[in-house]
This record gives structure tokens, C-alpha cells and sequence, in this order.
């Protein structure tokens, strides 16, 4: 099993997704010992956000790129072949302004690519990306899983939504929710979630 594991929580040690998403990582070896992990810190290490001279660097002759274009397409290939060997995907996604981390977003911006991971048929688009098991550690300060503030939900949705469009559909989210409305809250929210976690079989 190849596991591409990919953090976007900007508190370390104190980010909750990042807490959970190790957890997910750890029970995932626990349950294949030969599992190989490629860890990719989208916040330590960002990557640039699409701009219309990465956008165009496919397209243009190898010997007309610009030394940008030649090292954001070199680092586009390389996301593209993490993603492509994963058997899993481990997705550490904190909800900020009710949506993604922008950092998350860049490298969906990387991996949606018409041809590589999708592409138009005369039935409409198909997803490229096949067989794959993603597991989203889903963390909160309020609650948006119901009530009113559930309208505002951006994140898991548009997660779901994007992969799916890449042909990625077997997906568990794990959710901590109102980690910021008291410590007793928070703490309830990781043990609930570390308990779903602790029952994974892989």
C-alpha cells in the first residue's frame, strides 16, 4: 500500500487535522506494516498558487519556458506521479472561512488536469483517477454538520465535489467539529474521532 499524505493545518502540533490525520496514517501502517507513506506538508513546504504563466507552461515548447515555468512544471509532474502511486490518500483539511486552506486548493489547482485527470467526453466529464481510498480528517471550530451554519458548509463538500470530478469517490470523511467553542468541546470532539479512527480496517 502507497499512502500519499498531505497537511494543511497552519498550528503544528496544535492543529487538530494534523492530529487526526496522523492518527489515520498511524492505523493505516498499524494495519499494513509494508505500507510505504509519502508525506507532503502543503504549509511547511506551500506550493505556488496557479497564476497564468504555470497555467501556460504545459502548452509551450520545452526550449520557450521560462525558468519558472520549467520549475513549476517539473514540480507539477511530481505531484501528479505522488497522486497517481497512492493507493490512499490521507487528507488533513481544517475548514477556514467555511471552506479549504488556500495551500489545499494550490495543489488541487496542480492535480485537475484536463487529460491527466480528467477529461471531456461526449457524455460529459470523466474522472481519470481511479481505485483509490481517501480518508479526509475534517476539522472544525463550530458546527456545520446540521443546523443553520450547515448552508456555509464549503469544505467537505467542495472536497467531495473536486475529487469526485477526478473519478475519486470512495471517500471517509473524519470529523472533530466545535474544537473552538470550549476546551471541553474540543477534547470531546478529538476523543470521538480518534475512536472512529481507532476502528479503520485497511
Amino acid at each position: 500500500m502507497n499512502i500519499l499524505h498531505l497537511q494543511t493545518g497552519l498550528f503544528g502540533d496544535q492543529s487538530v487535522s494534523r492530529q487526526l490525520s496522523d492518527k489515520i496514517v498511524a492505523r493505516l501502517q498499524q494495519e499494513n506494516p509494508a505500507a510505504t507513506v509519502i508525506d507532503r506538508d502543503l504549509i511547511n513546504t506551500p506550493i505556488s498558487h496557479l497564476d497564468a504563466e504555470i497555467l501556460l507552461a504545459g502548452g509551450a515548447e520545452a526550449e520557450q519556458r521560462t525558468e519558472k515555468q520549467q520549475v513549476e512544471l517539473a514540480l507539477t509532474e511530481t505531484l501528479l506521479e505522488e497522486l497517481f502511486a497512492a493507493d490512499v490518500l490521507v487528507i488533513g483539511a481544517p475548514m477556514y472561512n467555511f471552506s479549504i486552506p488556500s495551500q489545499l486548493k494550490a495543489w488541487l489547482d496542480r492535480i485537475a488536469q484536463a487529460g491527466r485527470t480528467f477529461r471531456y467526453t461526449e457524455n460529459g466529464p470523466e474522472g481519470l483517477v481511479k481505485g483509490k481510498k481517501v480518508y479526509i480528517a475534517s476539522a472544525r471550530g463550530g458546527i456545520y454538520s446540521e443546523g443553520a451554519a450547515a448552508a456555509m458548509e464549503y469544505q467537505e463538500s467542495y472536497l467531495k465535489t473536486i475529487l469526485g470530478f477526478i473519478g475519486v469517490d470512495d471517500i471517509t470523511i473524519i470529523r472533530a467539529e466545535g474544537v473552538n467553542l470550549s476546551p471541553e468541546a474540543r477534547t470531546q470532539a478529538i476523543e470521538v474521532a480518534s475512536q472512529e479512527i481507532a476502528s479503520l480496517s485497511a
